[in-house]
């Protein structure tokens, strides 16, 4: 980085800057002083001496082209280039178009212009689209100014994403894709989330001093939990694209299941239980969730979580929520690493007590389905956490080119809707008291042909000696519980 720009640029800016390609494109966080850095290349290319541009300019609402322009009055101050504001101009009395233009002794200009597609119709030079995911109609706009570039022109587009279903999503796509095919991508591609630009200096810049990383790591948590949601922080700040429409479980639903009194061992009653666990090593979190049956009303009583966690570990947690809690039936994912510990709990706890679970595609549509109606219908009580608000808000209901639906979630650094599945692992194990299971390993409910005077026998003939230590409920104390 040489000095003068330094002096002005945080080293994400100053990547973008020293990048000559004709076409490039940047996934961004928001307010990290992209178009501040743009508006810089913006006035050298068209105060050069040599073939100075016309530069064309357009944002998302006037406000965004407002201080744009103030931008570039700045720089040319700065930089001490001849340029006249020439305020606002206009471009085309017959439809009312109207830029904020500056003027350059080169006899070049730039032109802040609205999101309307008529305004670049017949005109010529480089062409700049600041967020470009927010304009009205994407499609219409680019098919007006893309030929403002025909002669060779350069193109720049910078945008916070606005969802999926656009076109600023899809170029941005394109690129990525012929990135991972090991394609030179037609658009040169640059990310920058709000970690990015933090750890490139943007809190040490804002807050005026030199910052440790423990100082910007508790910058970024602040700015993360001010968001209010977890789509927010993701979408505005993180590049992870949300389609709000497409969420299995929406805001309100949610919020409306849940319940101070969720999520406290302390508050349990005593009645019948059920468990799922999502199983994970590294990477995702490994979730345990117990729900207790209150009337008809499955009550969160304790949600367990693991990361990078052995899976000896897992198991002892899961012997002793299965002892503290009458567990009726517990559903495990045996998804590839789960099949082993699917195998495992079942020789301890029997498989009258504990089905393993396939997710499959068909299984999860069963599964969200199943946890939906129980949301829509008031049937269950969750905890008031982040997290847990948020896995469940993650997963999304698409369509694959066959027609077929699919559930999945975005994986980022809060998981992969890990506690959302774990939930509908424990939802569905009392389903299966009604009727078979989706995926299940063995037919439900065969404990039920089981004598009283027989059931736990099993278990603790699996365990040996060591099955005193979980004897269950009835012969421990409440102050004993996990």
């Amino acid at each position: 980085m040489s000095t003068s720009l330094s002096t002005y640029f945080l080293p994400y800016q100053v990547r973008w800057l020293q990048d000559q390609a004709r076409y490039k494109i940047d996934e961004k966080s928001r307010r990290i002083g992209m178009s501040y850095v743009q508006s810089y290349e913006d006035t050298l290319d068209a105060a050069r001496a040599d073939k100075p541009l016309d530069v064309w300019f357009s944002s998302a609402d006037e406000s965004a082209a407002k201080e744009y322009i103030l931008y570039v009055a700045q720089w040319a101050r700065i930089l001490n280039i001849a340029a006249q504001d020439l305020g606002e101009t206009v471009i085309s009395k017959n439809d009312d178009i109207k830029a904020l233009t500056v003027q350059f002794a080169t006899g070049r200009r730039i032109n802040a212009l609205s999101s309307n597609p008529k305004a670049f119709r017949s005109k010529g030079g480089k062409l700049v689209l600041d967020e470009f995911a927010f304009h009205a109609d994407q499609e219409a706009m680019w098919k007006a100014a893309r030929p403002i570039i025909t002669w060779g022109y350069p193109v720049r587009i910078i945008s916070t994403y606005n969802g999926k279903g656009n076109r600023y999503y899809r170029m941005v796509s394109d690129a990525k894709k012929a990135i991972a095919e090991g394609r030179k991508p037609t658009w040169s591609l640059h990310t920058t989330t709000i970690v990015d630009a933090v750890m490139d200096g943007l809190a040490d810049r804002i807050l005026g001093r030199k910052l440790t990383f423990a100082e910007r790591q508790a910058w970024l948590e602040a700015e993360r939990e001010a968001c209010g949601d977890e789509d927010t922080w993701q979408q505005e700040y993180m590049c992870n694209p949300i389609d709000e429409a497409s969420a299995w479980l929406p805001w309100e639903l949610i919020v409306a299941c849940e319940s101070a009194d969720a999520g406290k061992p302390e508050n349990y009653q005593g009645d019948t239980c059920f468990l799922g666990w999502d199983v994970a090593r590294t990477g995702d979190k490994s979730v345990q969730w117990v729900d207790e049956l209150v009337g008809d009303v499955m009550i969160t009583r304790e949600v367990r979580t693991f990361r990078r966690t052995s899976f000896a570990e897992q198991l002892d947690s899961f012997d002793k929520l299965m002892s503290w809690y009458n567990v009726r039936r517990a559903c495990i994912d045996k998804t590839g690493l789960g099949m082993p510990i699917v195998e495992e709990a079942q020789r301890r706890w029997g498989e009258y007590r504990v089905e393993g679970v396939t997710f499959t595609g068909e299984v999860k549509q069963h599964l969200a389905t199943h946890g939906k109606q129980m949301f829509e219908d008031k049937r269950v009580r969750i905890p008031q956490t982040r997290d847990i608000r948020e896995s469940h808000h993650a997963v999304r209901r698409v369509t694959t080119i066959a027609g077929n639906p699919r559930f999945d979630a975005d994986r980022n650094e809060a998981g992969h809707a890990d506690e959302f599945w774990a939930h509908m692992l424990a939802l569905h194990a009392a389903e299966s008291q009604l009727q078979p299971s989706a995926g299940a390993t063995v037919d439900p409910d065969p404990a039920d042909a089981i004598p009283d005077a027989m059931r736990g026998r099993r278990r603790s003939s699996m365990f040996g000696s060591g099955a005193d230590r979980l004897r269950g409920p009835v012969a421990r104390s409440r102050a004993e519980a996990p």
